[in-house]
């Protein structure tokens, strides 16, 4: 298939073909007339970016995976370095969510620390309903 089928297939552009194809992390092959032409395990390793990217991997870290389907590999996820890569990217996560799980903690003590120290409201002595004042 050419480039812009791939794109549609893949839900993605030809420019990020492009991009892919410059980090290396995708491979044309080029026809008598000078085409790309890529295939079904293309559109895998394409698939396999995507889903990747999708839940937050930068896209140098899906280069593991990539590289496990081609070594003919039927999921990108089942060689050394992409178990790796999981492995660090969960652990990235965890810290983030130790940081965010800290800050909250802290909000909410100067949240509680604020409102015990506020003033309250003044309260209305009058009430207006249904006459004049």
């Amino acid at each position: 298939m050419r480039i812009g089928e791939l794109a549609e297939r893949a839900g993605t552009t030809t420019r990020a073909l492009r991009y892919y194809e410059s980090l290396g992390l995708l491979r044309a092959r080029r026809t008598g007339n000078g085409y790309r032409a890529y295939d079904e395990a293309d559109l895998t390793l394409l698939r396999q970016i995507q889903l990747l990217r999708d839940i937050g991997f930068e896209l140098e870290d899906t280069r593991p995976f990539v590289d496990c389907l081609r070594a003919g590999h039927p999921e990108g996820d089942a060689c050394p370095a992409s178990l790796e890569v999981y492995r660090r990217k969960l652990a990235e996560l965890d810290a983030y969510v130790a940081r965010l799980t800290e800050a909250r903690g802290r909000i909410a003590e100067q949240l509680a620390r604020a409102e015990s120290a506020a003033a309250p409201a003044p309260r209305c002595e009058f009430t207006c309903e249904g006459s004049t004042p």
